[in-house]
């Protein structure tokens, strides 16, 4: 069962990649959602965000014990995330902040 955080994420990420692909023919990012992280015990979701064209990343965890929080982090899709995420008040994530993420980093 999906839970209403990994929901509005879900809803924000839809939004902010229909708006990316109107502006910018160029990037074309490829929007995933994994729950392996459940399966290893972790009570966390993780969605990704891919610009195949530039390599990079961009990676969200949902935590259950901080549904208020997402962590984030740009990366690369050939690499490992480094430990280390930046935190954001999950309230302050809205459509024009992930378009912002994507444009700047995908660029």
């Amino acid at each position: 069962m999906i839970n209403e955080a990994l929901k509005a994420l879900s809803d924000i990420a839809t939004k902010a990649h229909a708006k990316i692909q109107q502006d910018f023919a160029n990037i074309d990012p490829i929007v995933g959602v994994s729950r392996s992280m459940r399966k290893k015990g972790i009570p966390a979701d993780a969605m990704t965000i891919d610009c195949l064209k530039t390599n990079k990343r961009i990676i969200i965890i949902l935590h259950d014990l901080e549904p208020e929080i997402i962590h984030y982090q740009f990366s690369f899709t050939d690499q490992d995330p480094a430990e280390r995420f930046e935190k954001l008040n999950f309230s302050d994530l809205t459509v024009n902040v992930l378009y912002g993420w994507i444009e700047s980093y995908f660029q």
